[in-house]
């Protein structure tokens, strides 16, 4: 049988790649009309070979930057040695890494998996059996309370708990055991934790797909204070804010190897169940975890969850890189420093343009909220003109423009950024 030419031959401009994604793919994608074709750090060029400052990372998945050399080579070596035992198997890599990772965030166990949705699910599982095996809760009755304009991934469970309409319609019947109470109102999570079958606390300490929205700065250790006297697991989804991306390892930040660098760190708290994704592997391959300890994780027995790529070894010394780069670069308190930079220079820019209503965020995570109806193609129409200049965000919610560049961005690139947002935006003003 001959092979088809037009398989293997690669498409030669922008025109022609984004021709051959909408002919052949699914459309469950709008992404800006741009072709990237590879990266470096924190810039990225497009097929046509413009260079551009990524100020999405891969929604926070590549906060060591693109391509990062340590990381690269470890996936190199150990896809030259071997790429996957399946969990039938013992490793000879992933007992170091379950060490590495839990010594690393201070937990007695990890759960390994490969996406951030994989990883909400196994946390859901978890919380489920830890409700009949240690809580008493009866069979098939333990609920699990998640927050409005949540994002925790597509699938169908997920997606069953989620208030964007986008998400859920078409989709039913929906998976039942979900009570979604509102962000940021401890009253609601006082309340909604008296029911004795709850058996869990699912939420983002910052909501990034909901547009940067941060809570009020007593909400995550109060949170955590009302599940811990209700003897419901507080449940933490740091699959975006965790790695260094709000300026801390973690956005809950408890045990940490931060050195001692984390902002406000008597306001952390330790989640019974941490989840993991994204930036775990700096971008490179698909790495998720669940960390609890012992007395949480003990209840998941062979036979009961898995994944036959989760924990393999690519995997594995992955990770192990991505976390270190973290460590020795320093990341988190560069993400916090330059977070800083960046909203200030976004509250200066707001002086002089009236598009700009607000900018919210914490490290290298925020967000502009524009001066228009969500309803308004302004933030979408920004985004693409920021592009013509040489920088690439997303809009979120209508209204909103997310600005989340890799965090090994140093202080002089992120002037020439908000010089760009800068002129942009008063371009597009007038």
């Amino acid at each position: 049988m001959e092979m088809n030419e037009n398989i293997v031959n690669r498409p030669s401009n922008s025109e022609e790649a984004m021709a051959l994604e909408n002919r052949h793919g699914a459309h469950n994608y709008h992404p800006l009309p741009v072709v990237l074709d590879r990266g470096e750090g924190v810039v990225v060029w497009d097929i046509d070979g413009k260079e551009y400052y990524d100020f999405l990372s891969a929604y926070s998945a590549v906060n060591q930057g693109h391509c990062h050399p340590a990381i690269v080579k470890a996936m190199v070596d150990q896809a030259n040695k071997l790429t996957l035992t399946s969990r039938a198997f013992y490793s000879s890599n992933l007992g170091n890494y379950e060490k590495f990772i839990t010594e690393y965030f201070g937990y007695d166990k990890v759960l390994p998996m490969n996406t951030g949705a994989e990883a909400v699910e196994t946390a859901i599982k978890i919380a489920r059996k830890w409700a009949y095996d240690v809580k008493g809760v009866p069979a098939n009755q333990a609920r699990i309370l998640t927050c409005g304009e949540n994002f925790h991934g597509r699938t169908t469970t997920i997606v069953s708990f989620s208030t964007d309409e986008d998400a859920t319609g078409g989709f039913g019947p929906y998976t039942p055991g979900f009570d979604v109470i509102e962000y940021n109102n401890l009253d609601v999570l006082r309340e909604a934790v008296k029911d004795p079958n709850v058996a869990g606390f699912l939420v983002e300490p910052i909501q990034g797909e909901a547009g940067v929205n941060v809570p009020s700065e007593n909400y995550i250790r109060e949170a955590h204070a009302i599940c811990k006297e209700a003897n419901v697991l507080f449940m933490a989804d740091e699959v975006q804010t965790g790695i260094a991306r709000t300026g801390a390892l973690l956005a809950t930040c408890g045990n940490c190897t931060c050195s001692g660098s984390c902002e406000r760190q008597d306001t952390f708290v330790k989640a019974d169940l941490l989840i993991l994704g994204k930036a775990l592997s700096g971008g490179a391959y698909p790495v998720s975890a669940v960390l609890a300890d012992e007395d949480i994780m003990s209840v998941i027995h062979p036979g009961q969850h898995g994944s036959t790529f989760g924990g393999n070894p690519v995997a594995a010394e992955v990770a192990i890189a991505a976390l270190s780069v973290v460590r020795d670069e320093d990341l988190a308190l560069n993400a916090r420093t330059l977070g800083h930079q960046f909203r200030a220079g976004i509250e200066s820019i707001a002086q002089e343009c009236s598009l700009i209503k607000l900018v919210r965020g914490r490290g290298l995570l925020n967000a502009v909220i524009i001066n228009d109806t969500p309803e308004s193609t302004t933030a979408w129409d920004l985004c693409v003109a920021m592009k013509d200049n040489g920088l690439l965000a997303k809009p979120t919610h209508g209204n909103i423009i997310r600005f989340a560049p890799p965090l090994v961005i140093t202080e002089e690139q992120l002037d020439e950024c908000l010089a760009i947002i800068r002129k942009t935006f008063l371009e597009f003003e007038k």
